[in-house]
């Protein structure tokens, strides 16, 4: 099998770790493109004794780390301009995402990584203590099954974060998000009224800026890169896990990126 039929399928979830990684659609894709640009490059780098998945991220491992000594994301649109990367501890927080949201196996993070089982444990219980340290929030949920409102309420409030409310349609969610103003929203695809969850969240962000988390069940449909795409992806069915990481990591870059966008808002 080619290289390039064996990764096919692994691509669209690249991208999401990727940007989940970076915070940013852009960001995320520029390492992905390095990343495949190596491999036509030269395609030894490509390691023959891992299963696909884990070497096409083994690969991206070794581009984003050989970068860690740049002082921005290689991007015009980054959301962190002249932010350290290593201010942000990347180590920790890709052990914690290829754990908690990509679901791999420790055995496979230590191979992703090039660490020891050992690191892979002392990296993932650093990524927690910082995540822990997040500042709490009040967070909107977008969820017309009221089971799954329900456990992703009790999951934000183990956090430390507040609920302002769930919303079951389009009307609903922008009625209760522009009345709340939350820090965070967590958004269903398909809603009880038949309508998107990406239309409603799309109308919200007409009035305010606030960092989203879509939930569905078909991420592929939403990984195309045929059009923007959310940066923030959980797919159901969900682990508790994913939710914490998840949830943490789009607070910190939407903070970041609140506070990038500040100036140009101001000058407006």
């Amino acid at each position: 099998m080619s290289i390039s039929s064996a990764i096919a399928p692994h691509l669209p979830y690249l991208r999401r770790y990727a940007r989940a990684l970076t915070g940013s659609q852009a960001s995320g894709d520029a390492y992905v493109a390095a990343v495949l640009e190596a491999l036509i490059a030269d395609p030894a780098s490509f390691p023959a004794d891992m299963a696909p998945k884990t070497a096409l991220f083994h690969v991206f491992t070794k581009i984003w780390n050989s970068a860690g000594s740049r002082t921005e994301y290689p991007t015009v649109d980054s959301i962190m301009p002249d932010q350290k990367v290593d201010s942000i501890t990347p180590r920790p927080r890709q052990a914690f995402l290829l754990t908690a949201v990509e679901q791999f196996e420790p055995t496979d993070v230590a191979q992703i990584l090039d660490v020891t089982l050992e690191e892979v444990t002392e990296l993932a219980d650093k990524a927690a203590l910082e995540i822990a340290q997040q500042l709490a929030t009040e967070v909107m949920i977008i969820e017309d099954e009221p089971i799954i409102a329900m456990d992703l309420e009790s999951l934000v409030e183990d956090l430390g974060h507040s609920v302002t409310g769930t919303a079951r349609t389009h009307k609903e969610a922008v009625a209760l998000a522009v009345r709340t103003k939350p820090g965070l929203i967590l958004a269903d695809i398909q809603l009880a009224d038949g309508s998107s969850g990406l239309d409603a969240i799309n109308e919200i962000l007409g009035s305010f800026e606030v960092p989203v988390i879509f939930i569905t069940a078909y991420p592929e449909r939403l990984l195309t890169g045929e059009r923007p795409e959310p940066t923030f992806l959980i797919t159901k069915p969900f682990q508790p896990e994913t939710i914490r990481a998840v949830v943490s990591q789009a607070l910190f870059f939407g903070q970041k990126a609140t506070h990038a966008q500040a100036p140009s808002l101001t000058g407006a």
